[in-house]
């Protein structure tokens, strides 16, 4: 799949063209996202949420999980409220082939003027392009795993407050509990570091080399491309007494070549440390190291969901769950104080102001001005088993 991803670029380049020079190039639809954005929605028995993931492409594993759970709490709310219900609709991204699909769905969310908030998008240089077409909707859209941390600073990659928000802990704590295990727990002494070239791959590394350095450790940095499947020449760069590479990364079938590609090299004495996009059965090197969010596994919820799927968890979508969660009832919440009618604007009042006491990621949700977590959440450390399974281990 990954060797197709440079023909793929291409085509999504030409989508992206069709899609300034479509709707979007003409006057119907701007006039379509302003009457959305504007207008004043009878709420009746169906609300919708719309989902933006990657649904297929290379990263389709995680969009799949972030649209299940998702549904899943649709369908548990579902049960309870007939009077309410919430219809999930989703749009695929395509996370690692072009930004321009994130974009196409922004818009067709935006112009849809049934969608009230968004689940999603999955990656920070998606959150990135697709703001203006989010605000240019009115819509607040939630995001289940974009991490850097300029998402939320409002001005490095552009002003989404009021607008953005996400249900994970963002970079500015993952990268101190990467870089603390590999000096503390693993002893690394060596490390080199590998990113993708996209936003949140750069902006992770850049966190976790920082304070490598800082605690005296070797540190040598390398670039690849988020569609490239050939490692060699990165490979033969790699110094024999490495202890580890740090790949923060987002497509987890290119970190499954990369591995074993190390390894095919002479270098699998070499360990692995992977991020939270790398959380996917597509990456299962045996001994490898990940970082993820935080979920507790014994709540109820979470257990029922891994009952209903085979054991299977799935556990990078459970914080889209979150996500679903905090939207509707921020719609449930704007439909009543509008006496049956509402607007996308006052939705996002109600997200900012939300406060679950409890989720099923281990703590209580609500969020700072600029569409951070409250709570002191943190990330959890994996190590990959023989079986392809995630042990946690810190």
């Amino acid at each position: 799949m990954l060797k197709k991803l440079g023909a793929v670029a291409v085509v999504a380049a030409a989508i992206s063209v069709a899609v300034s020079t479509t709707a979007w190039g003409s006057a119907k639809g701007p006039d379509r996202v302003s009457a959305a954005a504007a207008a004043k929605v009878t709420c009746g028995k169906v609300r919708t949420i719309g989902v933006a993931a990657p649904l297929t492409g290379p990263a389709a594993s995680i969009g799949v999980e972030q649209l299940h759970w998702a549904k899943y709490w649709a369908a548990r709310w579902n049960r309870k409220h007939k009077s309410a219900r919430i219809k999930i609709v989703s749009g695929d991204t395509q996370l690692g082939v072009d930004t321009a699909f994130a974009v196409k769905v922004a818009h067709s969310f935006a112009s849809n003027s049934k969608v009230l908030a968004v689940v999603g998008p999955a990656g920070s240089q998606e959150v990135v392009a697709s703001t203006s077409a989010y605000k240019g909707g009115s819509l607040g859209f939630i995001s289940g795993s974009a991490t850097r941390i300029s998402l939320t600073d409002g001005h490095t990659d552009g002003n989404r407050i009021g607008y953005f928000y996400r249900t994970v802990p963002n970079d500015g704590v993952q990268a101190p509990r990467v870089a603390n295990y590999m000096i503390k727990t693993l002893k690394w002494k060596r490390v080199y570091i590998i990113d993708d070239q996209e936003t949140y791959s750069q902006g992770l590394a850049d966190g976790v080399q920082a304070i490598l350095k800082k605690n005296g450790v070797t540190v040598t940095r390398d670039s690849i491309s988020q569609q490239a499947s050939d490692f060699s020449s990165v490979i033969a760069k790699i110094p024999a007494n490495t202890q580890g590479v740090y790949i923060p990364w987002q497509l987890a079938p290119q970190a499954q070549a990369f591995g074993q590609q190390l390894k095919a090299a002479g270098k699998s004495h070499v360990t692995l440390f992977g991020s939270d996009g790398l959380f996917s059965p597509d990456w299962k090197i045996a001994g490898s190291y990940d970082s993820f969010f935080p979920v507790s596994p014994s709540n109820a919820t979470v257990l029922a969901y891994v009952k209903a799927h085979n054991g299977n968890g799935e556990y990078f979508g459970s914080p889209s769950y979150v996500a679903a969660q905090v939207d509707t009832l921020a719609i449930t919440k704007a439909c009543t104080l509008g006496h049956g009618k509402t607007t996308r604007a006052a939705v996002r009042k109600q997200i900012a102001k939300m406060k679950l006491k409890s989720s099923i990621l281990g703590f209580p949700v609500s969020f700072s001005r600029g569409g951070d977590l409250h709570s002191p959440a943190t990330f959890g450390i994996y190590q990959i088993q023989k079986d392809g399974t995630f042990k946690p281990v810190g």
